[in-house]
This record gives structure tokens, sequence and C-alpha cells, in this order.
């Protein structure tokens, strides 16, 4: 029998502890995420509609963001046990260069729409970090603006080859002119694709007040108080931002560019040169042998064409064939510090994040994207600890499972 008796008052207070209470509700609400999913759901919590689907959405059916996030989630780690991993180093050199962290910020279109802070706020949290940052030709803060906010640390531009080539010339020197290091060519966007969440929210660029998006606002006013009270817009590109996202890109881009285009911007681009949106082998050998510094293996985070191949899933054997020529980079779907040990162990050199930056700063602005770093930085050290790495250097593919949920049907 189990002897009882009543609890002691001298007990009762060694078990009442209570917490200093913290009346930032700002700081309370960025600690009680946990994870990039719990940012996510903040983010939509406070963001109207319709800018939360622009950053949240992708193509048609969303089937490439989808299994591009499945296929970090279909890993298998094999760790090494009984290393000391009291400490790791999880410094990577991308570029020649060294980063804190084996990921950067990758360039986001109208990101002051998610949060007025914008660019300003993720440059800044990279700066802080010790890792790159990159700018978008449809960002909505200037080149020189970035530069001012992360003056000493990495920045890269991501260069859209416009209809216009004057435009897009004009913005490859000032990058070069504001010390940009870094020049993302990017690929995949001869066209934009069909972003339908974007279609059904009739989201257009600047926002518009319809009765819909009023009522949406309701619950969340300081997200227009923001909007309406900080600096118009301004797109380090498009003099008119009148119309939808697909519109604003159908009439920018170019669906005729070429090998040519590329040969113009790697003669005017005096640092290294990256091509973003890469999705095949063939590609990838192609851009070797032109002589780029790297490529970035992506489906613009499934917001191009829907069923893209998984870059995940491509990183294994482009790494085999160009590794040893350029730096392999890979973006889409990571959400998880894992995602990223998963990548390097695999081969990448380095990895960026996109939407997890994003829902950090509509989670809290510049303080949300601190958070962001700070939540993939603690899941990278404590999944290296745990694989026995005490470097990115000693992770390999012998660390890495990919598991098959998606396999080609043998052609008969």
């Amino acid at each position: 029998m189990t002897q009882r008796q009543l609890p002691k008052p001298a007990d009762l207070l060694e078990y009442l502890q209570f917490k200093k209470p913290n009346l930032d509700l700002k700081a309370n609400r960025l600690a009680s995420a946990l994870t990039i999913a719990d940012l996510r759901m903040i983010a939509k919590r406070r963001t109207p509609k319709a800018a939360f689907d622009y950053t949240d959405g992708s193509a048609e059916g969303e089937i490439s963001i989808t299994r591009a996030r499945q296929a970090f989630e279909d890993v298998e780690f094999h760790p090494g046990v009984l290393r000391d991993v009291a400490n790791v180093d999880t410094t990577a050199t991308v570029f020649g260069a060294a980063s804190a962290m084996p990921f950067g910020i990758a360039p986001t279109g109208f990101t002051r729409l998610m949060q007025t802070e914008g660019e300003i706020a993720g440059a800044g949290a990279a700066a802080a970090a010790g890792i790159p940052f990159s700018l978008s030709t449809l960002g909505t803060s200037s080149i020189e603006d970035v530069k001012a906010a992360n003056p000493t640390g990495r920045n890269w531009f991501q260069l859209y080859v416009m209809r216009q080539r004057e435009i897009s010339y004009g913005l490859v020197e000032r990058a070069a002119a504001a010390g940009f290091e870094t020049l993302f060519f990017t690929v995949d966007t001869p066209v934009a694709g069909a972003r339908l969440r974007d279609k059904r929210n009739g989201f257009s660029i600047p926002p518009q007040l319809t009765p819909s998006t009023v009522i949406n606002a309701i619950p969340r006013p300081w997200w227009w108080i923001d909007f309406l009270t900080t600096p118009k817009l301004e797109f380090a590109s498009l003099a008119s931002t009148g119309g939808t996202v697909g519109e604003l890109l159908d009439s920018a881009m170019d669906p005729s560019i070429s090998f040519e285009d590329l040969k113009v911007i790697r003669e005017m681009w005096p640092g290294k040169l990256a091509i973003k949106g890469v999705q095949s082998l063939d590609d990838a050998k192609k851009f070797a042998d032109f002589g780029v510094d790297g490529i970035v293996l992506s489906n613009h985070g499934g917001r191009q064409l829907d069923r893209a191949p998984i870059p995940f899933h491509l990183l294994p054997q482009v790494v085999r064939e160009v590794g040893n020529d350029l730096d392999v980079i890979v973006d889409t779907g990571i959400m998880n510090g894992a995602d990223i040990v998963a990548s390097i162990a695999l081969g990448a050199k380095f990895t960026l994040i996109g939407r997890a930056y994003l829902y950090g700063l509509m989670a809290g602005g510049r303080a949300g994207v601190d958070r962001t770093i700070a939540i993939l930085s603690d899941e990278i050290v404590r999944t290296m600890k745990l694989l026995g790495a005490h470097s990115l250097e000693e992770l390999t593919p012998a660390h890495v499972t990919q598991l098959e949920r998606l396999a080609p049907r043998a052609r008969s």
C-alpha cells in the first residue's frame, strides 16, 4: 500500500515557481515558436490572407512545393556514436568565403508587402548572424539601402533578364558599384507561373482596399496601420506596380532569354556568377562547361512549373557530375535545420531559405527573422551532434538515405 500524507507547506513552496511576467508581446509571441511551422502559424494569424497566400502559395495545384517538402521528410539519418561532439563547427565556405551557417537568405520579391520592414530586416538579421543576404530584382528595398543595412556582410543580387535589357544592365551595374559580391542569373522564369491563390484572392501590387480585404483586415489592424503609415513601396526595377503579380512578371520577363544574355552579363559582372533555377543534370553540365561559379538547384519554391523536379532529389547526381567544377546550392522546401544538414551531407555547398525567412518576418519583423535564423541554427547544431559530426566537412552521403516515395515507373 502506498503511504499518503498531507503535503508540507515548505514542500509546496518548492513547486510554486512563478516566472517574472514579460510584457513584451512580440517577444512572448516569438519565444513560443519552436519550429518554422510555428512561425508560419503566427504569420498566418497576423497577416491578411492575400499577402500570406502570396508567400505561402505556389503554382497551380501546389504539387511541386508539397513534393519538395516531402522529400526532406523522407530522409533517414545514420548517426555515428561515441564521438566527442561537445563543440561543432557550422562554418560553410561558398563562393570562396565563409558563412557562419550553411544557409543564407534567398531572394524574395515584394517583401515589404509581407511586413513593412521587408528586406532591411532580412539584411540586418543576416549581418548579425554572419550569413549572406540575397536581394531580388523584384525586391521592395533598393540595392543601396540593403548595402547600408548590411555594410560589411555578404550581399548577393538575384537578376531577372527583362524585356527592356537596359533595366537589367543598370541593376547589374548598381549592384557591382554597391559591392555586392555574387550575382544570381535566374533562368526559370521565361513567363510567370499560374499562382492560383493570388488570382482567387484578387491579389494585386499594391494591395487594393476592397470589401473582402477590409473584412479580412478587421482582426489584423496592425498590418494595415504599418502598410498605410510607412513609405510607399518602391521596387528595384519596375516603374509601374499596378496589376496582379502574374501580370507584373509577364510584363517584365522575357521568354526569349538565352545563353547570349548570359554571356553579356558574364562580361559585365566583376564578381561571382551563379545560375539560379537549374532543374536537370544536363543543364548543370552545360553551365559547368560555361564556367560559372555555381548553380542553385531550385524550382523557384514551386512557384513556376508545377510538377517540376525535386531539387533535393537531383542533388546527389549533380554533385557527382559537376561538384568539383562549381559550387552546388539547393533551395525549395527547407523548413528545418535537419533539411539543411541532409543537403550538406549529400554534397551541397550551401542552401537558401525563402519562405522560412518570410514566415519569421510576418510573425515579428526583424525580431522574427532573427528567430527564424536561431531556430534553424539550433536544429543544425543539434542534428550534427546527434549524427556525431564535428564539422560540415564530416557530413557525408553515408549519413543520409533518401527514402523513395516517388520512384519513376519502368518504361515499357
